[in-house]
Parts: C-alpha cells; structure tokens; sequence
C-alpha cells in the first residue's frame, strides 16, 4: 500500500528526530491499515455496502465508514466529534448518516448500509433515501465481519486521535511554561518561498492547544518588493495579516514564530509596530550551524544570543512542528504561483496575443491545457483571433 509506506517514511523520520511520540502513533496508524487490508472477506453476493459504526471514548467519537464493493473492502473515512456536539451515539450516527449520503452528487449511495447502533429514525432515513437502500443493524456471517473490522479500525483510530490530541497538549504546555507565559491558547508561525526571488509567497498557520486549526491558515503572494528580500516580504506578510485580523476582530495568538533569525525577527517588530499590536511574544526559529532537527536556535526581542532548547523537549517538537508546517504551506503555496506564471509566460511570447487575448484564450479552453490540444480552427472560435493568429499560435505551441 502506497499509503502505508508513507507512514512507514514519516514513522522512520520521527524516530530519527527522536520525536518518539510521532513514531508511536505512527506506528499504530500503520497496525490498523494492515488489519484492514488483511482482512478482505469475499460476499459470494457480491454486496453493495457501506458499513457505518460510531464508537466513543472520553469525551470522543469515531464514526468509521467501510466501502464494500463486490465484496471486497475497497477504503475506509474515519471521522472525529466530541462529546458537545450530540446526545447519544445513536443521535450522532443518525445525523452523520442523513448528512453524508443525501448530498447526492457528491457520494455514491449503496444498495446498503450496516450499522452498529440501532437507530430509532431508521425508517424516516430510508424514506429520505428511497433508492431501495436499506440501513441494517443486525447482520451474520460476511456482513458480521465487516461490522466487527470497522469497529476494531475505529477504536484504533479514536485511539491515535487522543493519543495525538494528548501529545499535543503537552507540548503546548511545555512550551507554555518554557515561555513562562500565562496562557498559551493560540500559536501562529509565518514563512517565506521564492525561487530565486520569483513567485514570492507567505503562509500564515495557526495551531491551538489541540493542534493545528487549518481554516485560520492564510497564504499571502508578495507584491512590490525587490525579489529575494526576505525582510520586506516577512514585513508585508505580517502587516496585512494583522491588519485584516485587527479589522474583523478576530482571535489574536499569544506568540507568533517567524521562520528565520534575527533579520526576520526584527522585520517582524517592525511590521507589528505598524499595525499597533505589540504586546504579542514574538520568537524567531532559524536552524543551527549543522541544519540539523532538533539543533534550533530559537530568539527573543531584546535577546542577544539565540537560546536553545534539548533535542527531546516536547517544547522543541512543537516547534519543529509548526515551523514545519509553515514551510509546507508556503512550498505548496509558491509552486502553485510558479506554475500560474510559467503558463501565462508561454502564451506572452507569442507576437500579437496581449493581455485580453490571453485572458479569451484561457477562458474559452479552460487553461493552457487545453490551448495546447486546440486545433487551429479551434483557436479560431476564440473571439479576436484571426485565422493567421491561430495558425502562429499553433505553431508556436508546438
């Protein structure tokens, strides 16, 4: 399983970090994948199923959703809710049933549905359904045996998700009281990609005392600044990050990581001057001499030498962890913009296609896909270009 082997690369790094922590949970990812591609139990009807069972711990629920297709256990959804959220397990498996399967155009609705709780609106959801599916809560033989795999998947999952939930808690309070702060109940970290001063972009992401909160993740493109300056892009980032938050009132963090040393670091004072907001714990993360994990030099406004945590500190490995995924969103972020570029640079260098005709041509062929597959009547159709611009077009292209 291609998946399983990437589990298996990130448990290998997390080992190597000694982020042992990572490794194990890890590890218990990779146990339940197997367990359920082992176990791959053949319907001699050949059945049409989803299995869906809920199963709850602490203040948790894991809904488990099997495919079965032919037979066969094709994939597996793990979904996650807490306890606030429902009244019973019953309620909260009804709910996640009526909401997933009736948003028809997005997800294939089976022939069945097996389900570990017995529900007391089975009927009025069927009724909602009515595509002859049927929602079964006692089953035997084959059937029995997906009920009994998804059960053992979702308390696996639920497991790792508290464990995960735990371990980052820890950290948070490690870093917490590292810090010596009061609170610590939001973390947002900035990082800058370029290449080569090209495509220059920022990502702001934000972590909680649970993990990261991925709908406050924010990617800036960098305007108006000489290429490669990291200072002026960091300073950008920040002021209309910070602008726009102040604006709509929104939560502000207790500290904010920059990925870098002193330059950036001082480039973000000065952007968070700007925008009044400097009661705020700012820390710069630059690598040691080696660029190695776990060789961090951390600073602090004010500070004159970087300051050092062990290469086993929780606090570290939260850090390592947002830095991390700062860098990732800003990667992602940039090749996306390096792409757009290079698409719009090849239809630039064509004489006579400006601007709107560039705009025309994307539009009407869906990309530059398209354009490259385009005949030259086809190019034709294209308002604005000329049966001669077509064919130059078409030749250029090829």
């Amino acid at each position: 399983m291609r998946l399983c082997s990437r589990i298996k690369a990130s448990t290998s790094l997390a080992a190597e970090s000694q982020r042992y922590e990572e490794a194990a949970m890890f590890r218990d990812q990779i146990q339940s994948l197997q367990l359920l591609v082992q176990r791959q139990y053949v319907n001699r009807g050949y059945g049409f199923a989803d299995v869906c069972v809920v199963c709850v711990k602490a203040d948790q629920a894991c809904i488990t959703q099997l495919f079965i297709r032919q037979g066969q256990v094709l994939g597996h959804n793990n979904y996650f809710f807490s306890t606030a959220d429902w009244q019973s397990p019953e309620d909260l498996l009804s709910e996640f049933i009526g909401q997933y399967y009736l948003v028809r155009d997005k997800h294939e609705i089976p022939s069945e549905i097996i389900v570990n709780q017995e529900l007391a609106d089975k009927d009025l959801l069927e009724e909602a359904l009515h595509e002859k599916t049927k929602i079964t809560h006692r089953v035997k033989t084959d059937k029995k045996q997906w009920l009994n795999l998804a059960e053992s998947n979702a308390q696996a999952a639920l497991d790792s998700h508290l464990a995960s939930q735990g371990t980052a808690e820890r950290r948070n309070e490690a870093l917490r009281a590292w810090l010596k702060l009061p609170t610590l109940t939001r973390i947002e970290c900035f990082d800058i990609s370029h290449t080569q001063g090209d495509s220059t972009v920022a990502s702001a992401v934000a972590f909680g005392p649970e993990g990261s909160i991925n709908k406050d993740y924010r990617r800036y493109n960098i305007k108006e600044i000489t290429g490669g300056d990291d200072y002026a892009a960091m300073t950008q980032a920040l002021t209309r990050h910070y602008q726009k938050r102040k604006s709509e009132e929104a939560v502000l963090p207790d500290l904010i990581l920059i990925d870098g040393g002193k330059g950036q670091l001082s480039a973000a004072v000065k952007a968070m001057e700007e925008v009044q907001l400097t009661d705020i714990l700012l820390m710069g993360v630059s690598k040691g001499p080696a660029r190695k994990p776990g060789e961090e030099q951390l600073w602090l406004v004010g500070e004159e030498e970087s300051l050092r945590l062990p290469s086993d500190s929780p606090a570290l490995h939260l850090i390592q962890q947002i830095r991390d995924e700062a860098h990732r969103f800003a990667i992602v972020g940039h090749r996306k913009q390096r792409a757009k570029h290079s698409k719009e640079s090849i239809l630039e260098d064509i004489p006579g296609v400006g601007p709107k005709k560039r705009q025309a041509l994307l539009k009407h062929f869906g990309g530059l896909q398209g354009i490259l597959e385009a005949r030259v009547e086809a190019l034709m159709e294209v308002p604005g270009i000329s049966k001669q611009l077509a064919q130059s077009i078409h030749r250029k292209l090829r």
